[in-house]
């Protein structure tokens, strides 16, 4: 009998896009032999997802789950919104949100917890629905926002069924304060973060970096005009305003009232409910972002389906 080791296992999973456990049965079936091993997968409809995984899959659905102080948000794709309309996959992204919340929204270690009922992980469970529904699908990124005292609330843009949609958001508030009102102010913060499309929540948290080379544009931009270097460096620093006003969500413009900053609102918003407000972090994913869409030929494609490829 061979000894069947975890780069073994690891090989076959890479070859094949099963999951490790059927991996590992493969091999023992086969006594070790890679190829053996992939024809006993795909004998038991294990290894179809492997002709999937070449096409693009930038479409699907965004789940969230939330639980008092914790939520999760994750990114599901497939290669149509058909497919992310079908249940089996509605039901798999709201699965995968629920075990995120469990690993903190690593993504590698979501990909191999236990999915429920399966004897599968979650990847495996991932594979066998390729081969079920035909697309090649992804769980591409999750993320997981908590805070020590106060809510987690979220928020999803035209959602497809409760908790799914194309666009989510979610925002920690850490207060003392009710419940439900901090959630109604959450919930609002993350309608703004969903339509301004922050990357920072203070100006503190701008990267070195990115300011460093937005001070650089704005400065030669400034140049241009000829104006003496003292009105230049006034003219950077006003711009730089500017810039944190599209980029900070603490510096933008509430969207909900067109007036008032974010940290306004959010300092009326504790007078009113009568304790401090702290927006501790958010979240933001956009489906598919990122991801380049590859130019399909219909006429190809029809030709290649009629050929079995």
């Amino acid at each position: 009998m061979a000894q069947i080791t975890a780069s073994l296992v690891k090989e076959l999973r890479e070859k094949s896009s099963a999951g490790m456990m059927d991996c590992k049965k493969a091999l023992t079936e086969s006594n070790g032999d890679i190829s053996a091993a992939i024809d006993w997968l795909r004998k038991k409809g294990l290894a179809t997802a492997a002709k999937k995984a070449g096409r693009v899959a930038s479409d699907g659905l965004i789940g969230v789950c939330v639980e008092g102080d914790r939520g999760a948000i994750v990114e599901v794709n497939s290669e149509t919104d058909f497919v992310a309309r079908n249940d089996d996959f509605q039901v798999f992204t709201k699965d995968a949100a629920a075990l995120a919340l469990v690993v903190d929204g690593d993504v590698d270690a979501l990909k191999h917890a236990s999915y429920p009922n399966t004897g599968k992980d979650v990847e495996g469970h991932l594979a066998a629905l390729v081969g079920k529904i035909g697309e090649n699908m992804s769980l591409r990124r999750s993320a997981c926002v908590k805070v020590k005292k106060g809510v987690v609330a979220s928020y999803i843009h035209n959602a497809v069924v409760p908790n799914l949609g194309k666009i989510a958001v979610l925002v920690g508030l850490e207060s003392d304060g009710d419940t439900e009102k901090l959630r109604n102010v959450g919930r609002q913060v993350a309608m703004h973060v969903a339509a301004a499309g922050p990357q920072f929540l203070s100006v503190s948290d701008v990267d070195a970096g990115s300011l460093d080379r937005e001070r650089s544009i704005l400065t030669e931009q400034a140049k241009a005009s000829g104006k003496p270097e003292n009105i230049i460096a006034k003219m950077v620093e006003g711009r730089l305003r500017k810039f944190y006003e599209e980029v900070v969500l603490e510096e933008q413009v509430f969207v909900v009232d067109g007036e008032s900053k974010i940290k306004k609102f959010i300092e009326s918003s504790a007078k009113d409910i009568g304790s401090d407000i702290k927006i501790s972090s958010f979240t933001r994913f956009v489906l598919g972002e990122g991801i380049e869409k590859k130019e399909e030929n219909f006429a190809a494609e029809v030709a290649a389906t009629a050929a079995g490829k």
